[in-house]
């Protein structure tokens, strides 16, 4: 399962693993069990790192996304957030992404509601190559 990489995709995941393992006490996360264990139509938070103009920062933003499968020890999700920026081409509520339980900060069960949002065709597919 390929990760999304911020030269090629435009985008990337920061890992909530390395961000907690830096200062534990002020950046939880929740337990392995939790962040493994997850079905589909659960939710799970990521942190989206987002290129924008060539010569601005990336921007970060948090944003929920609902498990539709697990995979190659990750997750493929729908995204359940349209995006805080001004110019997005790459990916917005519905695409699908892949994800590692590395890169989980929150988690909540899902319901029946996402559940059916889980198993609808992605507004934007992630290659499975």
């Amino acid at each position: 399962m390929r990760i999304p990489d911020l030269d090629d995709d435009g985008w990337c995941l920061g890992s909530a693993a390395e961000y907690h393992a830096l200062d534990s006490e002020t950046f939880e996360i929740p337990d392995e069990a939790a962040r493994t264990g997850l079905k589909p139509g659960d939710f799970a938070k990521l942190i989206f790192v987002i290129a924008v103009e060539e010569d601005e920062e990336p921007i970060t933003d948090r944003m929920w996304v609902v498990v539709r499968e697990a995979a190659d020890g990750g997750y493929f999700g729908l995204l359940d957030n349209e995006p805080d920026i001004d110019e997005n081409d790459e990916f917005w509520l519905g695409t699908e992404l892949p994800f590692g339980p590395e890169h989980v900060i929150e988690v909540e069960k899902g319901n029946a509601e996402s559940s059916e949002y889980a198993a609808r065709t992605p507004l934007r597919s992630w290659p499975r190559d």
